[in-house]
């Protein structure tokens, strides 16, 4: 938030609040407080803004701003092009702005159903239909609404995750979730290949060229369940049935659930750019992204 000199004092009340908010939260915090934290008479306050959700609406104002400037300039690309512009910048907007959004997001509600509020339904509506395209069905609206969440609730509960970390893991999210689903293939493959198909599908577009061979785990929690209790299944009935000994090896040799084999394109990149500068050691990588050493080591070392 920058300081006008013409406006110094008003943006002193709005840090202040900010401040105060943060610590107490909204509701128990008074006008009161705030001038005492800044030496100001509560009429002082009240000069600059008239009541304490006028506070509020001016804390969220810069985030709205910017939200605002983001969709128009999305506004007259093309579908595709629209939809990446919208929720790459909107991870953008959103951790610049991190620290008021994270403070408020239980408070935003209470701007009430003035100006600010119908803004905030606007910039809402306005991603949600670029992002779900022209002519969208209820399914891509369902889905343009959950990838608006999935780049905007994990920067409130995720307090403690760097930005550039936190930004590439929730556009990762955001891809697989927009990822074609098999569903949306006129012609799908065979029966004996669809868990195969399935796998590739949940991905998303990028994982084949950088994250090498797939395992079940990099295609998301219900590879397993789609491929059977041996990965082979997926090549068909012509694959010969696995030994019940050798397939018990497999499942032993399998990794731990839970930790994904391989990263997304914008987690692959973070890594790469930590790495670079010399920030953070391969541990410190893989465990801000969730993954093995091996993981961070075979996308460091991938041409």
């Amino acid at each position: 938030m920058t300081a006008d000199p013409a406006d110094d004092t008003r943006t002193r009340i709005l840090r202040a609040a900010l401040d105060l908010f943060a610590e107490h939260g909204y509701q128990r915090t008074s006008l009161r407080q705030i001038g005492e934290r800044l030496r100001l008479t509560k009429t002082a306050i009240l000069y600059h803004f008239p009541a304490k959700e006028h506070l509020l609406a001016a804390l969220v104002e810069p985030l709205l701003a910017d939200l605002e400037t983001l969709l128009d300039a999305a506004q007259t690309q093309p579908t595709e092009q629209a939809r990446w512009t919208v929720l790459e910048g909107w991870v953008d907007v959103i951790l610049a702005h991190r620290r008021p959004l994270g403070m408020l997001y239980h408070d935003i509600a209470l701007v009430g159903r003035g100006d600010t509020y119908h803004r905030l339904m606007e910039v809402a509506m306005r991603a949600n239909d670029l992002i779900a395209g022209p002519n969208a069905g209820r399914r891509e609206r369902v889905l343009a609404v959950q990838a608006v969440g999935a780049c905007s609730d994990p920067v409130v509960f995720f307090t403690d995750v760097p930005d550039e970390v936190l930004r590439a893991d929730m556009l990762d999210g955001a891809r697989r979730l927009l990822a074609p689903h098999p569903a949306d293939t006129a012609a799908g493959p065979p029966a004996g290949s669809a868990a195969g198909s399935r796998t590739d599908a949940a991905a998303g577009p990028h994982t084949d060229a950088e994250a090498g061979p797939r395992t079940d785990a990099a295609a998301g929690p219900d590879a397993d369940a789609a491929a059977g209790p041996d990965a082979d299944a997926t090549l068909g009935s012509a694959t010969p049935a696995t030994p019940a000994g050798a397939a018990s090896g497999a499942a032993s040799r399998r990794r731990r659930p839970g930790r994904p084999a391989a990263l997304g394109r914008e987690q692959v990149e973070a890594a790469r750019r930590m790495h670079a500068a010399g920030t953070h050691s391969v541990d410190a990588i893989a465990a801000a992204l969730g993954v093995s050493r091996a993981t961070v080591y075979r996308h460091l070392t991938a041409p």
